[in-house]
């Protein structure tokens, strides 16, 4: 027999073995109080602050990092950080941080995160900030992520929460106010006030002083842009053509 069928039969019989001498009523009884921890903070948590909005190709909302300092807080885990890599050049401005974050209970290490963030993110180059201090940003960014990253682990939360993908979802919405169109923008719906559940199509034939006021007040970009062009001349000509073909023949 070759070495590497060897290898590969004795791991077998190690997780075979491993399974044969465990406790399958405690093992249930730990995946309860793991389903029971889930509901809890599925419960807690509050969207928009302690986690974010799903972005597109996952079915999972992102954790943010409130929510995992509360999570932490309930199982009475502290967390240290280590850098572990970096990069600060600041002829050229570029700033990179690899960083560890180490999550322990009483002086006892449970387990590990890491987390990266540098300064050709492209949320790091619009040219807004001041790159001399992008090394800082940086810095906090890769600190959060490892956060997160380790909070995911430890509380068995990864089938309900992805990372931190807050930067992502930014970048996706920007990328959706720039490309709206009429049809995109009657099709938002809103989850909010008097018409929760309506999309702004509907609320506009119902109530054209709500979508001016969304578009004037409303603290999400894509609806203040979804209500503008819903009320610009441009769709009103189309509005009256469309409703003039329904108008039955004299």
């Amino acid at each position: 027999m070759k070495e590497e069928e060897k290898l590969d039969e004795i791991t077998d019989n190690y997780d075979l073995s491993l399974i044969e001498n465990m406790n399958i009523d405690s093992v249930h009884s730990s995946m309860a109080k793991i389903h029971q921890f889930q509901k809890i903070i599925q419960n807690t948590l509050v969207e928009g602050h302690d986690y974010g909005k799903t972005f597109y190709g996952s079915s999972k909302p992102s954790l943010l990092k409130p929510g995992a300092e509360k999570i932490l807080m309930l199982l009475g885990i502290s967390s240290e950080y280590q850098i572990i890599d970096k990069v600060q050049n600041y002829e050229e401005g570029f700033f990179a941080f690899s960083v560890k974050c180490i999550l322990k209970k009483n002086d006892r290490i449970i387990t590990e995160g890491l987390g990266h963030s540098n300064s050709r993110e492209r949320k790091y180059l619009s040219g807004k900030q001041d790159i001399y201090m992008l090394g800082n940003t940086c810095l906090k960014m890769a600190k959060k992520r490892a956060l997160v990253d380790a909070t995911l682990t430890v509380s068995s939360l990864s089938d309900i929460f992805t990372q931190d993908m807050e930067d992502i979802t930014q970048f996706e919405e920007e990328e959706r106010v720039e490309t709206m169109n009429l049809e995109d923008a009657k099709r938002i719906k809103i989850s909010f006030g008097k018409y929760s559940g309506m999309t702004l199509g509907q609320i506009y034939e119902k109530d054209r002083g709500y979508i001016g006021w969304l578009s004037e007040k409303s603290r999400d970009e894509a609806i203040c842009q979804a209500c503008k062009l819903l009320l610009q001349p441009q769709f009103k000509s189309e509005e009256i053509q469309e409703k003039g073909n329904r108008m039955p023949p004299k």
